[in-house]
Parts: C-alpha cells; sequence; structure tokens
C-alpha cells in the first residue's frame, strides 16, 4: 500500500497562500492590539451584595481611533444581601423623596419590569396614579427584571447567567441547581377538599419541606389559609395570613392574596424552614385547596468504599455498598428515607476479586472462594410477612431479611450484611389493605309520619365498604342519625296526635335489619345473621338467629367459619323477644310510646340504653299450676352489661309478661303426713 503521495503544484500553491492569509491575519490583531495599552484596574463594585458591576479601562496609543472598546465590565458581590436590605431599585427612588417634583414632595416606590426600557428610573408616587421618570439611567447592577439575573450597566440591559457572567445564557433548574439537570428535586402536586366538622375547626393541606422551591397554591371556596413553621433548630412559628400582601416568614418571601371567593399563596423559595399550610373552617360549605412546588431530594445514595476482603488468602472477593446520605445534617441515615424518592436509584455494589496469593502450607485451605462451583455465593434470606397492622385504609407488614451462607455440607449459617451487597436487598416492610375502611351512608328520608303538623322522618343508614357492599365496621360515633322532626306545611283541622308520632313496625324493622351487621376481619369474630321473622303475627313472640365465629383469610380474601371457642368476648344473642303489634280484643289502637321498647327495630339508636326481657323468675307454685314473670333489665346496647333503670326511657319499658308454669298436678297428701300446725292469724 502506498503511504504517501507526491504533492501536485496545484495542492503545492492552494497551500502556500493559506499560509500567508493566516500570517496576515495574525499581524492585523496584533497591530491592533498594539494600538492599546494595557488594561486598567477593575474598579470598586457598584454594590456590596445582591450582584453589581465593576469596570476596568484602557487607553489608545494611537494619533488615529482605535478599533475595539476602551471599557469593559464584569459581575461582582455575587452574594445575597440580607432580607433588611430591601430592593435595590426602591432605594434609588426613595433618594428622591427629599427632592421637590413641581413644587411637592412625594414618597416614591419603584415601578418595575418597564417592558420598554427596564433601564430607566421610573417611580410612582405613594398613594397617587402618578409616575415619573426620575432618572434616564438606574445605577449598575440594578435587575432589569425583578424575576431575572439581568443588570442594567451603563444603561442598557446585559443578559447574565445563573453563573453570574456577563453574556452567560446558562440558566437555574427547577431544582435551583444552575445548569442543572432537575435530577436534585421533584415536583409535588395535589389536590385537597375541606370536610365539614362541626369538632374541627381546621386541617393540614400539605407540609411543604425545608428548601422547597416554586410554591403556589390556590383556595376556592368560603375557608382560610394560615401558616405554620419550623426551622432546622426547631423553633416555630404561626401566620395568620389575614391581609393581602409580602411577607416575610421566617427569611422566606411569602406572596398573599385574598379574594371574595378564594386565595392565592405563592412562594418563590428557596424556603429556609419546613412549612406547614393549614386550613381554617368557616363551617359554611366544602373548599378545595390545588397545590404545586418543587421538593428538593434531601437524601441522596452515597457508594461506600470497599469492604474488607472475605478471604486472607487464596482469593476472595470484597464489596462496595451505598448508605444514604441527608444533604442538611450531613449524617448517614436509614435507607427507608432514600426509597422514599422514586428518582433515587441506588447504586449496585460493585465485587472484585482480593488476596489471591495462595495461602501458607500451614493453612492447608482457602477460606472462601466465592467463584467456585461447589461454594455459591451468599444470598438474601427472608421470614414471611406478618399479618397487615390495619384491616383496612392502609396499613403495614414488616419481615426480617438476613444475608446467610451455605458451606460445602448445605450448612446454612448467617453472616454480614456486606456480604450479600452485589444483589438488591429485598423489601422488609410493603403496604397491605390499602383499600378504603367501611364508610356510613344514609339514604333518602322517608316520608313524614303525619300529613299535617309536626311529625318524624326517617332514613336507612348503612356501613359500606369498598366494594359497595352492605357489611359492619363502621364507627358508631360518626354514625348519621336515622330520626329527625320534620312539619308538613298543612294545618290541621282535626284533634291535635300525640307527637312525636313514631314509624309504625314494618317500615323501622327494615331499617334495624339493614343496620345491624358486623365485619368478617382478620381476627376471628362473632357475625351474627339476619334475625328470624317473629313467631307470633301479634303479641309477643320469639326471633332468633345464627351467630358464626369467622375469619377473614387475608391471602385469599375468603371468609373461613371456626369453632365457637377460637372467638373471643361475649357472643351475640341468638335469641330474643319481639312484639309483633297488639292482638285482637288486647289493646284497641297502637300506642308507639308502648311498643316502642319491645321491638328491637322500634328502640333509638341515637341512644346507647334500652329495656329487654331477660328470662323469667322462678315458678310462683312447684307444681298445681304456677305463673312466671318476665325479668326486664336496663342494658347497655353496645356491651350488653346491665345498667342503672333511670339511664333507660321509662315509658318505654315493655309490659308486664307472664306466663303459666309447673302444670302437673300435685301428688296426694300421704295418711302418715304430720298434723297441720295452728293458724297464724285468728281471723
Amino acid at each position: 500500500m502506498e503511504c504517501c503521495r507526491r504533492a501536485t503544484p496545484g495542492t503545492l500553491l492552494l497551500f502556500l497562500a493559506f499560509l500567508l492569509l493566516s500570517s496576515r491575519t495574525a499581524r492585523s490583531e496584533e497591530d491592533r492590539d498594539g494600538l492599546w495599552d494595557a488594561w486598567g484596574p477593575w474598579s470598586e463594585c457598584s454594590r456590596t451584595c445582591g450582584g453589581g458591576a465593576s469596570y476596568s479601562l484602557r487607553r489608545c496609543l494611537s494619533s488615529k481611533s482605535c478599533e475595539g472598546r476602551n471599557i469593559r465590565y464584569r459581575t461582582c458581590s455575587n452574594v445575597d444581601c440580607p432580607p433588611e436590605a430591601g430592593d435595590f431599585r426602591a432605594q434609588q427612588c426613595s433618594a428622591h423623596n427629599d427632592v421637590k417634583h413641581h413644587g411637592q414632595f412625594y414618597e416614591w416606590l419603584p415601578v418595575s419590569n418597564d417592558p420598554d426600557n427596564p433601564c430607566s428610573l421610573k417611580c410612582q408616587a405613594k398613594g397617587t396614579t402618578l409616575v415619573v421618570e426620575l432618572a434616564p439611567k438606574v445605577l449598575d447592577g440594578t435587575r432589569c427584571y425583578t424575576e431575572s439575573l439581568d443588570m442594567c450597566i451603563s444603561g442598557l440591559c446585559q443578559i447574565v447567567g445563573c453563573d453570574h457572567q456577563l453574556g452567560s445564557t446558562v440558566k437555574e433548574d427547577n431544582c435551583g441547581v444552575c445548569n442543572g439537570d432537575g435530577s436534585t428535586c421533584r415536583l409535588v402536586r395535589g389536590q385537597y377538599k375541606s370536610q365539614l366538622s362541626a369538632t374541627k375547626s381546621d386541617d393540614t393541606v400539605v407540609a411543604i419541606p425545608y428548601g422547597s422551591r416554586h410554591i403556589r397554591l390556590v383556595l376556592k371556596g368560603p375557608d382560610h389559609l394560615y401558616l405554620e413553621t419550623k426551622t432546622l433548630q426547631g423553633a416555630k412559628g404561626e401566620n395568620s395570613l389575614s391581609s393581602t400582601g409580602t411577607f416575610l416568614v421566617d427569611n422566606s418571601s411569602v406572596d398573599f392574596q385574598k379574594f371574595p371567593d378564594k386565595e392565592i399563596l405563592r412562594m418563590a423559595g428557596p424556603l429556609t424552614a419546613d412549612f406547614i399550610v393549614k386550613i381554617r373552617n368557616s363551617g359554611s360549605a366544602d373548599s378545595t385547596v390545588q397545590f404545586i412546588f418543587y421538593q428538593p431530594i434531601i437524601h441522596r445514595w452515597r457508594e461506600t468504599d470497599f469492604f474488607p476482603c472475605s478471604a486472607t488468602c487464596g482469593g476472595g472477593y470484597q464489596l462496595t455498598s451505598a448508605e444514604c446520605y441527608d444533604l442538611r445534617s450531613n449524617r448517614v441515615v436509614a435507607d427507608q428515607y432514600c426509597h422514599y424518592y422514586p428518582e433515587n436509584i441506588k447504586p449496585k455494589p460493585k465485587l472484585q476479586e482480593c488476596n489471591l496469593d495462595p495461602c501458607p502450607a500451614s493453612d492447608g485451605y482457602k477460606q472462601i472462594m466465592p467463584y467456585d462451583l461447589y461454594h455459591p455465593l451468599p444470598r438474601w434470606e427472608a421470614t414471611p410477612w406478618t399479618a397487615c397492622s390495619s384491616s383496612c385504609g392502609g396499613g403495614i407488614q414488616s419481615r426480617a431479611v438476613s444475608c446467610v451462607e451455605e458451606d460445602i455440607q448445605g450448612h446454612v449459617t448467617s453472616v454480614e450484611e456486606w456480604k450479600c451487597m452485589y444483589t438488591p436487598k429485598m423489601p422488609i416492610a410493603q403496604p397491605c389493605n390499602i383499600f378504603d375502611c367501611p364508610k356510613w351512608l344514609a339514604q333518602e328520608w322517608s316520608p313524614c309520619t303525619v300529613t299535617c303538623g309536626q311529625g318524624l322522618r326517617y332514613r336507612v343508614v348503612l356501613c359500606i365498604d369498598h366494594r359497595g357492599m352492605h357489611t359492619g365496621g363502621c364507627s358508631p360515633k360518626t354514625k348519621p342519625h336515622i330520626k329527625e322532626e320534620c312539619i308538613v306545611p298543612t294545618p290541621c283541622y282535626k284533634p291535635k296526635e300525640k307527637l312525636p308520632v313514631e314509624a309504625k313496625l314494618p317500615w323501622f324493622k327494615q331499617a334495624q335489619e339493614l343496620e345491624e351487621g358486623a365485619a368478617v376481619s382478620e381476627e376471628p369474630s362473632f357475625i351474627p345473621e339476619a334475625w328470624s321473622a317473629c313467631t307470633v303475627t301479634c303479641g309477643v313472640g320469639t326471633q332468633v338467629r345464627i351467630v358464626r365465629c369467622q375469619v377473614l383469610l387475608s391471602f385469599s380474601q375468603s371468609v373461613a367459619d371456626l369453632p365457637i371457642d377460637e372467638c373471643e368476648g361475649p357472643k351475640p344473642a341468638s335469641q330474643r323477644a319481639c312484639y309483633a303489634g297488639p292482638c285482637s280484643g288486647e289493646i284497641p289502637e297502637f300506642n308507639p310510646d308502648e311498643t316502642d321498647g319491645l321491638f328491637g327495630g322500634l328502640q333509638d339508636f341515637d341512644e346507647l340504653y334500652d329495656w329487654e326481657y331477660e328470662g323469667f323468675t322462678k315458678c310462683s307454685e312447684s307444681c298445681g299450676g304456677g305463673v312466671q314473670e318476665a325479668v326486664v333489665s336496663c342494658l347497655n346496647k353496645q356491651t350488653r352489661e346491665p345498667a342503672e333503670e333511670n339511664l333507660c326511657v321509662t315509658s318505654r319499658r315493655p309490659p308486664q309478661l307472664l306466663k303459666s308454669c309447673n302444670l302437673d298436678p300435685c301428688p296426694a297428701r300421704s295418711s302418715i303426713d304430720s298434723a297441720w300446725n295452728a293458724c297464724n292469724v285468728l281471723c
């Protein structure tokens, strides 16, 4: 192959022409610079903080004009000003407060962000609409626009990058990192909806951590926002945000706007404390809050050095690991803090061989050789998951994960965790039962129990699970009421009925049966079925139901029956008395006050205590026919424990209930009976 070729005459001429042109260009640049004197020293900075400008001059040595500029600029004092320093443009406006304008003194405020001439000093007289250009140029180093680093120099707006260099176009990312890629923070957005509560006057909307940027919240509704803060040193503060304006809260600027139907909160950041945004309920209607901000990732993975070699000779291995590092406190924290950020990817451990020199003859064998096919690498081993910490609404289940090693004989032993770091460690916790807990659902109200005047109306309140099925398990404290008074705006032209008029039996029986029930959980519990129909069509009868001991198998989401003794606590009653209304000839008309306590469905579920039949007294006679009286007790409906009788409504006490007993005839008296004793009275 030919390694080089002779240059042709044409190629040689082109090369000579290029050298000649380059020589002339270099000489012309030297001649041009040679006409200038050296650059002079930099001037004092125009500002002491907040970013100013400094200049340097040079002198033209030629009798003719020199090509180029005789002044150059650079930025200086690129440190933040203290909060009390105020705005630089505002300082220049206030300097004219002592100078009369058209024969009158004014207090001047800055007019910023002028799109036509941002580097002129325009000011507005406080309390008026008067805007005046007090100077054609602002001082060097004044920001062209409030939200930009660009600065005015000699009356012209000069581009300044986040690196504080003139002419630079480098910008900060959303995380505040100059020329960054946005990987050091995460976007957080969401919506909060207030829940009206008579007992809860305020609630937390969102917690915004230290260092967050570009925060914006919009509240729509009658409620009101306010702030709580906590510095890194633990100092706490509060700001009520009572009026529109810009405030300084823990050295963070807060811009708040209050309107009749909404509120807007903005904070550019970075926040100098942890901010907790709260809402104070007005009670008139629900409100919604939309929020968005960039949250710094303050916990990052940091790769460690190699751990010690696993063997002292004969070939071993050593690994690196990764530890979670808190950027604020500069210390190592638990791994779970880094797992919180999905953007955080834990670096994979690096593995390398080490101590490859043969072992001395005295040892006779190598300690560890992970690359031997007969000696597998250590591995992670986990125990079974624990039961979920909550039966609904989101819980946590955990397990133990350890590093184990298996020898040639198959014996497994626990070893140090770093030996398994070449593969990711299995999670030790996971969420479970993340479906919503059962909640009360109120049905539509029934018609009023009267056609005129004042009466009552009822509704069925169901406990509904996350599948929309009727179940149990809802808190009785939050249960909506099932009965309320109602007024029919029709005048009554007949004798006034006794008030309030209770619902008749069939409807209230339906409400009772729908409301009873218990939810099957992962703990064995008694689950009663629905009550049977009353055994009589009038008077007092009996109802029965089946009560099972059941448990929810969380893995398969199925229900299993258990022996009765597996369930703890008192077993719900499987039989009760019922009242089906008056029989013919007993009571001439329906009296709601008397029947209200007999039938289970007629009790007021908002009350805690009620009367119930509990067996019968001992028979009055041992033979020949006697009488037993039903025992009426006041019980706590939740605990089924006896209570003082004054806790139950007297008007609801069931009527006396008697039954015959010991109807067998008495045996004949024997002839050897002893004589009767004397009568205990004379007359």
